[in-house]
């Protein structure tokens, strides 16, 4: 039996996850769509192989792109999930939704160029104006 790493879920309950694996990446992105669909400045995400994440309860959809579909509780609307048509064997999941989100570290920002003036992180991470030079973005 494979161990369980990392449990979350959304704020009412209705939506729990497990996952087996370690996030193969932590990213926090700046992009709008991202700031838009969860209300906040800054999304940090984690990605997995669809396989190593298991969700109990059913999660509403939205297609926020033509490439991008956001998932999140239909009860609460947490965001939780975000999957890209170009990366179909992955899923990335809100750090923020984890029951104890101080377990991953994030590695980079993601599209700073639409990060906000007055948002300043401390961090020394790699910043990004767009994608990850080695993987396609968010949308």
């Amino acid at each position: 039996m494979t161990e369980v790493r990392h449990t979350g879920g959304c704020l009412c309950g209705t939506i729990r996850y497990s996952a087996v694996a370690e996030p193969h990446n932590v990213t926090h992105c700046h992009c709008r769509m991202c700031q838009r669909s969860v209300g906040a400045a800054i999304v940090t995400w984690m990605t997995f192989r669809s396989g190593e994440v298991t969700f109990a309860g059913r999660l509403s959809y939205h297609r926020s792109s033509d490439k991008g579909r956001r998932g999140f509780c239909p009860e609460c609307g947490t965001s939780l999930t975000f999957t890209h048509k170009d990366q179909p064997d992955e899923v990335d999941v809100t750090v923020t939704s984890l029951d104890n989100p101080e377990t991953v570290q994030p590695l980079d920002h993601i599209h700073t160029a639409s990060q906000f003036g007055w948002m300043k992180p401390g961090d020394d991470l790699p910043r990004y104006p767009g994608a990850r030079p080695a993987r396609h973005g968010h949308f």
